[in-house]
């Protein structure tokens, strides 16, 4: 199957991407489940932009550095929130439905770490579905969706270090190869990679493993963040409850009513989302349930229906103002190295979203900032190709002869995975635990990837084989970065250390004359990145 333009992932990213490009380019975007299962989707937060008569986008680029723990890449923040306006605009012009307020201006919401009233809401706390339906609706005929594809590699000519297209598995088990001039991921992060989480179940870090297999640079991958309230039900969490519950003045409590945030942050309940999320988790570290005491809101039902549905749906008893909540895996600020036009270290190879590490959210992501990013790095992205040639080049891969079909290293479940990876390398980590989950991950024969044929495995397989690998990059970047920051926090360097500001770990896969691929870990200044 050929395309111009394969897109790998079906959020806001991609679907931005494809409604931006020309109708004259063939456009396919495969999906590894239904079109709809995506984090975009399930967003519940809104979209930041400085729309305000007294914001302005210099001050949201300062709250964005503020959260990031001026770990980001300033002249990547001072673009994308300069932009927000005009691609918020942009779409409510072209008749996607935001909140206004009885004046018919755009009602802006308050989040937490923003110094102004700036989040724009569509339906209350549906903004990414109301979006996602907006830009499926009006996708033009060039545009192809195809549901239930799971890729499992990315074909590279790897004497011209060109992607070329995607090998994947197809709704019925049979194996394809779509072949493109450019190929992009879009899957999302890898939030599924820990027991707590707020992703979909299908954001189990498979792009970024695939990038990575095909040579491109990945970094920041210790920097996970993790929201502080999802509903904690029977020793789960079931679902997020948006920061703009707490943006509207509902506050943590203990059981017996204490505060939680009063005297931690200036900000209190609107505090950085790593600062929140630690200070929960140390309650419940010593047994002490936390709550979210939504008791002051006197329109919570319609203010926030589909957090009220789940709420009913668990049982939770909405009269009494009390919803437990615990901390989860949210999102990743790390990924695929990129430029601001998604671009990678491989030519013809693009990430975007949250896949992608453009240096925008630094060591912890601004609430409502990701939505920003996806629309952003879509249109850019857009503009990038076309100007670029649309005929593709006839390429060759370059096979590897040493894999071998027969190696077979048996994975641990995906559930023995997730409970790993939340107990040794989730909220609070140390170089014991970090260590022992090295080495727990490296027992599974991951680190031979040149032996690991893919053609013989089941998607099961091949899933699980992509969690462990996005987790031994998590695993080893924890331990390469010897500090707290934003999302890193180590208990073992529970501060933030100035020779480590604006330096970050990379990982990439290199061919030595061996033949052998080994990851390089490279501390390095944070800046713009261009081939």
């Amino acid at each position: 199957m050929d395309a111009d333009v394969l897109i790998i992932g079906s959020g806001i990213a991609s679907l931005q991407l494809a409604k931006k490009l020309s109708t004259e380019l063939n456009v396919i975007i495969i999906t590894k489940s239904k079109a709809k299962m995506s984090n975009s989707y399930l967003a519940q937060g809104g979209i930041a932009a400085s729309m305000g008569d007294s914001d302005d986008y210099r001050k949201h680029a300062l709250d964005t550095l503020e959260a990031g723990r001026f770990h980001n890449n300033p002249e990547v923040v001072a673009e994308m929130t300069r932009a927000a306006p005009s691609l918020i605009n942009e779409l409510w012009h072209d008749g996607c439905a935001f909140d206004e307020d009885t004046a018919g201006n755009l009602a802006l919401g308050m989040e937490g770490a923003h110094s102004e009233k700036r989040i724009v809401h569509s339906g209350g706390d549906t903004t990414g579905r109301q979006v996602m339906q907006y830009l499926t609706e009006t996708k033009t005929n060039n545009i192809e969706i195809i549901e239930n594809v799971f890729v499992y590699e990315l074909m590279v000519n790897t004497n011209t270090n060109q992607c070329f297209g995607a090998k994947g598995i197809l709704a019925d088990g049979t194996r394809s190869e779509f072949y493109s001039a450019h190929t992009v991921i879009a899957t999302g992060g890898c939030g599924k990679l820990f027991a707590y989480s707020s992703s979909a179940s299908t954001i189990t870090g498979d792009g970024i493993a695939l990038a990575y297999l095909a040579g491109a640079s990945i970094s920041d991958m210790e920097f996970v963040q993790f929201h502080p309230t999802l509903l904690y039900v029977n020793g789960k969490t079931v679902g997020l409850i948006s920061e703009a519950v707490r943006g509207d003045g509902a506050r943590l409590v203990t059981a017996s009513g204490e505060y939680v945030m009063e005297k931690v942050h200036p900000y209190k309940d609107l505090a950085p989302r790593h600062i929140v999320s630690q200070t929960i988790y140390q309650y419940l570290s010593k047994g002490e349930k936390v709550y979210l005491d939504i008791s002051m809101l006197a329109n919570f039902q319609e203010r926030f229906p589909s957090i009220t549905k789940m709420c009913v749906e668990q049982g939770i008893d909405l009269q009494k103002g009390l919803l437990p909540v615990a901390p989860g895996s949210h999102f990743l600020m790390g990924g695929v190295d990129t430029d601001l036009y998604g671009r990678t270290t491989v030519h013809n190879l693009y990430t975007i979203g949250e896949a992608a590490c453009t240096g925008f959210h630094g060591a912890n992501r601004l609430a409502s900032n990701s939505l920003l990013e996806g629309l952003y790095m879509g249109k850019n992205l857009a503009k990038l190709l076309q100007e670029s040639p649309k005929i593709k080049e006839q390429c060759i891969k370059t096979e590897n002869k040493e894999r071998n079909p027969n190696f077979s290293p048996i994975f641990p479940e995906k559930a023995e995975i997730q409970r790993q990876m939340m107990e040794n390398v989730g909220i609070v980590r140390n170089e014991i635990n970090l260590r022992m989950h090295l080495q727990w991950l490296e027992n599974f024969g991951i680190s031979d990837q040149d032996k690991i044929s893919l053609e013989n495995k089941s998607i099961e397989e091949i899933e699980k084989y992509f969690m462990l690998l996005t987790a031994l990059l998590i695993t080893k970047s924890a331990l390469e970065r010897k500090e707290s920051r934003g999302g890193h926090f180590r208990s073992d360097y529970p501060v933030e250390m100035d020779e480590w500001i604006k330096k970050k770990v990379s990982f990439k896969r290199v061919r030595t004359k061996e033949n052998q691929n080994e990851p390089i870990k490279i501390a390095e200044t944070t800046g713009s990145f261009f081939y």
